[in-house]
């Protein structure tokens, strides 16, 4: 993999391509676009999408750069709820597969109309890119693949890229260099 700096800064002029943000991908394919790096660099990343998210502005670069960290919409759900009090209660007794069967029927994660989809579609302007981060740190509870298979079906408007602490190959991520996630994305490699 190349040094992270240029990939960032080659992902930055990416995104700021009009045809990139016409949202079609390679043979007309709605634009969802992964971004994948060593979980090492999570800070540095982090740092990036903060920097590029202060330097975009609709008025010069003609669309605006959303940002959704996947992990801070979860609680904020789940305590929009009350539910995360019993969570650690649930937890306690039952486990943490109790956990993530009870936030996955409580944020309706196998809908397409999901709390989280719901959440995104809804504050997800025109002319915009949206990022989704925060994918490690929602990691067992919530997995990817099901929010992006499910925004999928619903937000076909803007191009959505996943920052992704892991690799891609083009067709199965692995998180964390050891876990496999085994199910298929609809999804383009947003640079190399």
């Amino acid at each position: 993999m190349r040094p992270i700096e240029a990939r960032l800064e080659d992902a930055a002029k990416k995104i700021r391509e009009t045809s990139f943000r016409r949202n079609k991908g390679l043979g007309n394919e709605v634009g969802y676009y992964i971004f994948d790096y060593p979980a090492a660099l999570e800070l540095t990343v982090r740092e990036w999408v903060r920097y590029l998210q202060g330097k975009i502005s609709i008025a010069v670069d003609g669309f605006e750069l959303i940002v959704f960290d996947l992990y801070d919409i979860m609680v904020s759900l789940l305590e929009k709820e009350d539910f995360m009090e019993q969570c650690f209660k649930f937890e306690q007794k039952h486990g943490m597969d109790h956990i993530i069967k009870s936030i996955g029927r409580m944020l309706r994660l196998s809908d397409d109309a999901g709390l989280i989809v719901e959440y995104i579609r809804e504050r997800t302007p025109e002319n915009s890119v949206v990022f989704l981060t925060g994918v490690g740190k929602c990691y067992p509870i919530l997995r990817s693949h099901k929010v992006m298979n499910n925004l999928h079906q619903i937000l076909d408007s803007v191009p959505v890229v996943m920052l992704y602490p892991g690799k891609y190959d083009g067709q199965e991520l692995v998180l964390f260099g050891s876990v496999k996630d085994d199910n298929y994305y609809r999804a383009f490699r947003l640079v190399d």
